[in-house]
């Protein structure tokens, strides 16, 4: 049977698009930080949605099960297959149309996002999703997790930049919704149910996304603060004081900066003394004579004034604001160089994060004695990465050990603030188990309904979000 599948698809895709190699397997089956390591039987690198689709009926003809996969970027899993084989969108990465005027732009799933936002400038406008990893994460995968990154606080999730998809369903039809409209009442909403399902109701091939005013005027600050409180009322006051201007509200504890200045070649502490608590602010205008630098110097007087913020530093050049958010784009990759983490990805009401930084914190250090609490996160939109590094004199091994203990402790509390467990990174299987503890159980029956109606072979990325 495995003799005839193979050769099923490579009649579908051609031999060198077919992958059985051992060795290249090994780069697609395993999690990009080493967490998970899972196996298959190929890598399949169709070049179009027709052969996304050949691919798919020829895996449901023989019940054999899908991984799509784009960058492999993800943090939760949610692109390890295990068993089966894993479907590379890279190959599907062509930049449709742009319109500018309606301001939209059609691109495939295998486009890293940094390909997007270009094609976006190149055309004088903005697409403003921007992550850490958006040189090797692709369009497909952002819209797979929902993602959400640093400029959420203005332009929303993924799932908001996004007006239409095509998607290939688990038993091989083709779903054009590709809709470049804004308003469209014509049924269900299908497009948001493949948003954020982890691959696990079809395999989205391309997406028409909305563009904005690209900014032509910009201010970068940095503050140092005192605690976690007072850079929510700082919050407070950026937001009533840039409205719609603000993109950016990034949070930051003075741990972080230390490993980024200490572990980054050429990062240094933008402010002459600690502090205890960041921020890094942006404010943004298509306006090119808006005064930004003054608005900005404005509001961080009046926190100031009100002893929240103690010191701040505005960039005067780009060059500058490339170091500020350097900072903060830094930030996870360096934790790897003091130990192993463990990460959390909640989000919680705005008005309360202030308080689930203190009260998390205290929490986890009850727990383990010299832990070194590393959250960080956007702090506008409720979104915070919990972070944790084991202490100095611990092993790996055994910090990892109580990934449970900490999960729960820091889980439940986001619930008892009626918060979310994944904020953007999915759940993928690292929290698979765990959401039947933390989401409505009428929820849960409701995606397991869905999930059996459209992929009743179950192929399509299974034991990723559900456990079915």
């Amino acid at each position: 049977m495995t003799d005839t599948f193979l050769s099923d698809l490579r009649a579908a895709l051609g031999s060198a698009h077919v992958i059985t190699d051992p060795e290249r397997l090994l780069a697609v089956t395993r999690e990009s930080r080493g967490r998970w390591q899972g196996e298959a039987l190929a890598l399949l690198r169709p070049g179009s949605t027709e052969e996304v689709a050949a691919c798919v009926k020829i895996c449901a003809a023989h019940g054999v099960a899908i991984t799509p996969q784009g960058g492999n970027t993800g943090l939760v899993g949610g692109g390890v297959p295990f068993g089966g084989v894993v479907l590379s969108l890279a190959r599907l990465n062509r930049i449709r149309e742009i319109d500018p005027l309606n301001s939209t732009l059609t691109v495939e799933a295998g486009c890293t996002l940094a390909e997007v936002q270009t094609a976006a400038a190149e055309a004088g406008r903005l697409f403003p999703l921007s992550l850490a990893s958006e040189g090797s994460c692709t369009i497909g995968g952002n819209l797979s997790t929902n993602a959400g990154g640093t400029a959420v606080l203005r332009y929303g999730n993924t799932r908001e930049l996004t007006l239409g998809i095509e998607a290939v369903l688990p038993d091989g039809q083709i779903l054009n919704a590709l809709s470049a409209l804004r308003k469209d009442n014509t049924g269900y909403a299908l497009k948001d149910l493949l948003i954020g399902a982890e691959g696990t109701l079809g395999i989205i091939t391309a997406c028409v996304v909305k563009l904005f005013p690209a900014p032509l005027s910009r201010a970068t600050a940095f503050a140092g603060l005192k605690t976690p409180e007072a850079a929510l009322a700082t919050f407070d006051i950026l937001r009533r004081r840039a409205g719609e201007h603000l993109v950016a509200f990034e949070y930051l504890e003075r741990f972080g900066i230390e490993i980024v200045t200490t572990h980054l070649p050429g990062a240094r502490d933008p402010l002459s003394e600690p502090h205890p608590a960041y921020a890094l602010i942006e404010l943004t205008s298509a306006d090119p004579e808006a005064d930004l630098d003054a608005r900005l110097e404005e509001a961080l007087g009046e926190a100031m004034e009100e002893g929240l913020v103690d010191d701040a530093v505005l960039a005067s050049s780009e060059s500058q604001r490339t170091a500020l958010w350097s900072l903060r784009e830094n930030m996870s990759e360096m934790q790897k160089h003091e130990g192993a983490s463990i990460k959390h990805d909640i989000s919680v009401p705005v008005s309360r994060v202030a308080e689930f930084i203190t009260r998390g914190k205290a929490l986890c250090e009850a727990l383990l004695p010299g832990l070194r609490p590393c959250p960080f996160g956007h702090f506008g939109d409720g979104n915070l990465h919990f972070n944790l590094t084991r202490p100095k004199d611990m092993s790996d091994a055994a910090f990892l050990a109580l990934y449970p203990q900490f999960n729960q402790r820091v889980h439940d509390l986001t619930a008892e603030m009626n918060g979310s467990i994944s904020a953007e990174h999915g759940i993928g299987i690292a929290k698979r188990d765990e959401l039947p503890r933390y989401k409505d159980p009428v929820a849960l029956q409701l995606c397991a309904t869905l999930k059996r109606a459209l992929d009743p072979q179950n192929i399509m990325n299974p034991g990723k979000v559900l456990q079915l």
